[in-house]
């Protein structure tokens, strides 16, 4: 067995996109692993044949990252494969080519063209498909056009390249970049007639959209604004035949997050907000097709309904709901773990998985639940769920656990305030012995509403090699364990500074191999303002790593995508309402009394928590002579360190890694 490497994570394979055929006997999904050279990933479709036990590659142009089953035998995905096609994309123009794949063999086929670019697909029948598509109101309309014109408009396009004109909020979103006056457009599209014909309107932002099993009629829910976006949702029916969109919300300001037929009903989820705000956990309800006799249907529930277990070992999205049936399956997130759950009409809910980990999505088929997982160590497989009985199917990344050292987790567990349980857990090194004292890495979460748990961490792991002791724990304001616990709103660097602190005090007692003069702490978003403020308030450790953080919540209320409504939501105030209470919660506020050596982490392009959060920090810090550094990642966003370019996550663990090594070894 071997020391686990810093770049081992770019030999990693991650699973997405799991979608059972329509009979139920193959299981697509993408696959996704590193070029390090190309600094970039590739990424193919996959298939795995259950009644053969075998696990093929369909593609190998290495930039297939989504797909949609024509029929049992045949896969449609996006992909722009003919320097035509590329051409036209780099003039500007929209377009989205189709191809056709069969599982049989053979080459992938131009099945069509779609002149939008498309982000989501469904087929209706051999002529027609419902899709989704960015809307731009500042993009020309080309239909009718000469190619003379064609072509003097697209220049324009070009041109206009250089400049962005801001006239609502959020004009800019992580991952994304400007989205001003861009929405997510529902359309039918008639492939015979190349025509596309527009459900929604130009202002309605498309959040998700549902088909009824006869194709007749579509769940729509989206977000209608011209100057400011609010919370708000709405949700609508719409009748194909007739070309009818209704409105079907309640009368009350809801967030709709899913909805879908069940039976003869709708069934949604989604909450008003009222009691705990943008991170309040969702309930289940169900109601008539014209949006008539709404009634809650899930009761004592007081869980997320998503997997919000962190990893750094994840590439791709899945579906972690669906109606199969006269059921709703769904993820939630316990504790430590996620789980596969279903609900009925009548609100009774089972929960079908028992292992703990995390379940990075699923599909269902009759029954038949098949499922992206995390299990123990292991990075991800495919797995099969029958019963409570989970039977792994695939085996990309074994070589991990059979090659490298790994650290197991151990669980620590304390109470604070009214007897309420916080857990935790550390990684010793791999080459533990118990006579030696070794330096300690705090690893603080994101969110703040996620959780860690017991699965399988890169960096964790390879500091574990590196001859840390790492410890990290789930803190008030964390996911799994109801509202209650989640709540922090307006208490940042109060309640949850004082469990993480009690958390290291443990740590400290039960682990008396760690060099208490030697510790780190770091993290990434709330993790990084949790760093920024532990410095301000403490200074037992020796070197810290602040990551994509926040240090103003008055510069993050305005500059930031999510910033105008999370700031005023998190920390009840506004600038205009309590300028001081924003200001007493800012990690900048304390930045005078900061003496331990921080490196700063941050991304060009993240928009989630912008670089101006670094860069005031570092700037403080540097002012009052501490020593600091700032890396900043040009091209990257808030998602560096889970779906950086390859070069870039590289880099980024070498300088967090060579920081601890400099001030803790």
């Amino acid at each position: 067995m071997e020391n686990l490497r810093l770049d081992d994570f770019t030999k990693y394979k991650f699973l997405s996109g799991i979608k059972a055929s329509p009979n139920g006997q193959n299981i697509g999904f993408v696959l996704h692993q590193m070029d390090v050279d190309e600094n970039k990933y590739l990424s193919n479709i996959y298939i795995h044949d259950l009644k053969e036990e075998k696990t093929f590659k369909l593609t190998s142009l290495d930039e297939e990252r989504a797909f949609a089953w024509k029929d049992d035998s045949t896969l449609l995905f996006p992909a722009i494969r003919n320097k035509k096609d590329k051409a036209r994309k780099e003039k500007g123009e929209q377009l989205t080519s189709y191809y056709e794949i069969s599982l049989k063999g053979g080459e992938a086929n131009k099945a069509f063209e779609i002149p939008l670019n498309v982000t989501s697909l469904e087929i209706l029948d051999e002529d027609k498909l419902l899709l989704t598509a960015v809307y731009d109101h500042n993009y020309p309309k080309l239909d009718g056009l000469t190619s003379e014109e064609r072509e003097d408009e697209l220049k324009k396009i070009k041109e206009n390249e250089d400049y962005e004109v801001l006239d609502e909020i959020p004009f800019w979103l992580n991952g994304q970049g400007f989205i001003n006056k861009k929405r997510n457009r529902l359309y039918i599209y008639n492939i015979k007639e190349n025509k596309a014909t527009a459900i929604t309107d130009e202002y309605t932002d498309v959040n998700s959209y549902k088909l009824n099993k006869e194709k007749t009629k579509v769940i729509v829910i989206g977000t209608t604004y011209a100057d400011k976006m609010e919370l708000e949702s709405d949700i609508y029916i719409y009748n194909i035949a007739e070309n009818n969109l209704k409105n079907i919300s309640m009368e009350k300001p809801f967030r709709y997050s899913y909805g879908n037929f069940l039976e003869d009903k709708i069934v949604f989820t989604g909450h008003a907000g009222e009691h705990y705000g943008v991170n309040e956990n969702p309930h289940f309800y169900k109601m008539d097709l014209d949006g008539s006799n709404v009634e809650r249907i899930s009761k004592d529930f007081d869980y997320s309904i998503r997997n919000s277990v962190g990893s750094d070992c994840r590439y791709g999205s899945s579906q972690s709901m669906k109606v199969d049936g006269e059921h709703l399956y769904f993820v939630t997130t316990e504790w430590d773990s996620s789980f596969i759950n279903r609900i009925d009409l009548n609100g009774n809910i089972e929960k079908l998985s028992a292992e703990k980990g995390s379940i990075d999505g699923f599909d269902v088929l009759d029954g038949k639940i098949h499922f992206i997982g995390l299990r123990g160590l292991k990075l991800q497989e495919l797995y099969c769920l029958d019963g409570k009985q989970e039977t792994q199917l695939t085996h990309f990344n074994a070589w991990v656990l059979e090659e490298r050292k790994v650290s197991k987790p151990e669980r620590l567990t304390f109470t604070v305030g009214d007897n309420i349980t916080i857990e935790g857990w550390v990684l010793k090194p791999v080459d533990y012995r118990e006579e030696e004292k070794y330096p300690a890495i705090l690893d603080i979460h994101g969110g703040p509403k996620t959780a860690y748990g017991e699965v399988f961490y890169h960096e964790m792991q390879y500091w574990a090699n590196e001859g840390y002791v790492v410890f990290f724990c789930n803190p008030r304001g964390s996911d799994g364990r109801g509202n209650e616990f989640a709540d922090i709103r307006g208490k940042y660097g109060t309640i949850d500074y004082d469990d993480i602190m009690k958390f290291t005090d443990l740590v400290l007692e039960k682990y008396p191999c760690i060099d208490e003069k030697r510790i780190g702490v770091t993290g990434g978003s709330y993790g990084g303002f949790m760093t920024n403020w532990i410095i301000g308030h403490t200074n037992r450790f020796k070197a810290a790593a602040s990551q994509r953080s926040i240090s103003n919540w008055i510069s993050k209320f305005a500059t930031t995508d999510i910033g105008y409504y999370f700031v005023e939501d998190q920390n009840a105030a506004t600038p205009w309402s309590d300028y001081e209470k924003l200001w007493f919660h800012s990690p900048m506020k304390y930045a005078g009394r900061v003496t331990t050596p921080t490196l700063f982490i941050h991304s060009e392009e993240d928009y989630r928590c912008w670089l101006t959060e670094g860069i005031q920090m570092f700037t403080a810090l540097k002012y009052h002579g501490v020593e600091s550094r700032l890396c900043m990642f040009r091209g990257e966003n808030h998602e560096l360190s889970r779906s950086g370019k390859p070069k870039h996550r590289i880099r980024r663990l070498e300088e967090i890694t060579n920081w601890f090594n400099k001030y803790l070894k």
